[in-house]
This record gives structure tokens, sequence and C-alpha cells, in this order.
């Protein structure tokens, strides 16, 4: 899961199907995008670098394959 894209789409105040828009891709692309189940073209992340003011090293990273931090008892 990319949560850096997905706080910065929430922070902007758009939905996926209006990012899916600006970056002319269908909606289930960029649920894709998002998952992480795919990357998504290089032409893509310069648009959503743009759109989005963050840097798209940051915006790609994929939460979803980090170990989870354990919990300190």
């Amino acid at each position: 899961m990319r949560t850096n894209l997905i706080n910065a789409r929430n922070n902007h105040n758009l939905t996926q199907i209006q990012m899916a828009q600006k970056l002319n891709i269908s909606p289930r692309q960029y649920q894709n995008i998002e998952s992480g189940k795919t990357l998504g073209k290089a032409d893509m992340w310069d648009t959503l670098e743009d759109l989005l003011g963050i840097p798209q090293r940051k915006l790609r990273k994929d939460t979803s394959s980090l170990p989870e931090k354990e919990s300190e008892c």
C-alpha cells in the first residue's frame, strides 16, 4: 500500500476517480497503483509529483512491503 500517495491525495481533497481523470488513466488503474499492485508509468509519476508537490520517490514508497514495528512491552 502506498500510504504516502493516499495521504497526499486525501490532503488535496481528491477522490481516486478525480486523480485518475487528472492522470488520464482509468480509476481501476489508479486503484492498482495506490494499492501497490502495479507501478505505473514514469510520466505519470512526474505528473503526480507536480500535482501533489511531493517527490515521487516518497510517493512511490510501498509501505506494505516494510516490516511492521514491534510494539514495546
